[in-house]
């Protein structure tokens, strides 16, 4: 069986993770270096987690979307794989976080955490792994994926969610006063994941230089005005465009090396390259 791999969002997910290491750093160290990157360009980092959802979008449709829409997927399987990846080191840091808070507070904020679904509440709402918000969001996300699948069912329908989205980032952030910890937010950027999987036997075709020319011209953009939302879509997009554009071909299955694994005590975190059939 042969499938294509996105060797290159790897890559690119690897650069994401990285930054916002760095970014976390330099938010929670008390020393301080004075210079263009450390005050300005370490910082926006933070944007890398709209570059996650746009990837993380195209990477569940790479493993689900025609399954979902085929009905060849079981959804107990799919919730308990989604459980069984997320929650045994995600609980483990939750129940140390509650440990070491002894507050009534932090038992309420743990039990959220511990099922996965808080990130259907307010924003800010979390203060025990506060950092852990993205978590809430992805999990939101793949609860509400069959409903995803179906949106994108037919580009002309994805086209149309993606507007609609748009204009909900736009409302959301000017009139509702939520941001990025919300679904309805961030659904612009899991839709252009969405959408770019959707083109991406076109993607392949385009010319890599002139993407590469736009992906650049549009990271110079976004520090120039400031890194608005729509600046991040764009970056994102165009990232995991020229990403797709540079897969790397189609390999045979058997011959990639699927699981790379890393111990760290009694924990194992795996890592799956993207697919595609």
């Amino acid at each position: 069986m042969e499938k294509k791999h996105y060797g290159t969002i790897d890559g690119l997910r690897m650069i994401a993770a990285f930054g916002i290491v760095m970014m976390h750093i330099r938010a929670n160290s008390n020393y301080e270096i004075s210079g263009l990157i450390y005050n300005n360009i370490i910082p926006s980092f933070t944007n890398f987690v709209f570059l996650f959802m746009v990837v993380s979008a195209f990477g569940m449709c790479c493993g689900y979307y025609q399954k979902v829409l085929n009905n060849q997927i079981s959804w107990s399987a799919f919730y308990g794989k989604r459980f069984k990846k997320i929650l045994p080191f995600f609980g483990l840091l939750v129940l140390f976080d509650v440990a070491m808070s002894h507050s009534l507070g932090s038992i309420y904020e743990g039990f959220a955490d511990l099922t996965l679904v808080f990130g259907f509440l307010p924003a800010d709402t979390i203060s025990v792994i506060g950092v852990g918000w993205f978590l809430g969001l992805i999990f939101v996300f793949y609860l509400i994926f069959p409903f995803f699948c179906v949106l994108i069912e037919n580009k002309r329908r994805a086209w149309m969610a993606f507007g609609v989205s748009l204009i909900y980032n736009f409302v959301c952030a000017n009139y509702f006063d939520v941001g990025r910890t919300n679904i309805l937010y961030s659904a612009c950027f899991f839709l252009a994941g969405g959408l770019i999987y959707l083109y991406r036997e076109q993607i392949v075709r385009f010319n890599q230089w002139i993407v590469l020319g736009l992906t650049w011209s549009s990271i110079v953009l976004y520090y120039i005005i400031d890194g608005y939302s729509v600046m991040c879509l764009l970056v994102s997009s165009l990232l995991l465009m020229y990403a797709v554009l540079k897969m790397g071909g189609v390999i045979r299955e058997q011959s990639y090396k699927i699981f790379q694994r890393n111990q760290y005590g009694n924990l194992s975190f795996s890592y799956v390259p993207f697919s595609c059939d």
